[in-house]
């Protein structure tokens, strides 16, 4: 029989929703300026081609890379705790219940059924039960090192493919605004993704996105601009 308080949250879908919206983002607002920057240097169509694929690809190699080293590591905190709590539960299973009790306590429990809660606890699953409670450990939050770093290259790959819409512009100057606008708009619609996924109002963090991305394409545009001038 379905359960008719069945809820979904999307505290379990956390690890790689982060991962996909900073890869969207990465994406645009790196290949984006890439592109302009290179093209406020006076390059040809092809050099700003050439660099922005090189760009797309690096950089999903590198973001799937980081997110899969910097997941592991977290994997590997989780292990450490879950192993620490072993020992302690074998060692001195008094103190842990009365750590554990002391825990639903603070939370509000009256101390003669915080106590009985942790007895509960102990008797099912003393293990669960602490990393639960005393350190926030789940299924639904653990770590998962491969999701993230693929959720993290597709998602680059996927922003990083929209400057290119840009190109079709048909004059150098028109290419370089088209290929900001069009990440603009890119970035606006991820911010809006990634804020309907997260259950949050859209407004804030689409704006942030936007201005962030802009603001690091024009600091490009001008490094570009000034390679440009100089020569270099």
């Amino acid at each position: 029989m379905m359960n008719p308080h069945a809820e979904t949250h999307r505290a379990e879908h956390a690890g790689w929703l982060r991962a996909a919206v900073l890869g969207a983002n990465d994406g645009l607002v790196s290949t984006a300026s890439l592109m302009v920057g290179v093209a406020a240097s006076g390059a040809a169509s092809a050099a700003i081609v050439t660099a922005g694929v090189a760009g797309v690809a690096a950089g999903s190699m590198a973001m799937a890379a980081g997110e899969y080293v910097s997941v592991s590591s977290q994997v590997d905190v989780e292990r450490a705790d879950r192993a620490k709590e072993e020992r302690e539960l074998a060692e001195n299973p008094e103190a842990e219940l009365a750590e554990l009790a002391g825990i639903y306590r603070d939370r509000g429990l009256p101390e003669a059924l915080a106590a009985q809660v942790a007895e509960a606890l102990h008797e099912a699953d003393p293990l669960g039960a602490h990393l639960r409670d005393e350190l926030g450990q789940s299924e639904s939050t653990a770590a998962r090192p491969v999701q993230a770093a693929l959720a993290s290259a597709a998602s680059f790959l996927a922003g990083g493919l929209v400057p290119f819409l840009g190109l079709l512009g048909p004059t150098a100057a028109v290419r370089v605004g088209l290929i900001v606008v069009v990440a603009l708009v890119g970035l606006a619609v991820a911010g809006v993704l990634g804020a309907r996924f997260a259950g949050i109002a859209v407004p804030r963090p689409a704006l942030r996105v936007v201005l962030g991305g802009g603001l690091a394409m024009l600091v490009t545009a001008a490094v570009g601009q000034l390679a440009h001038v100089s020569g270099l």
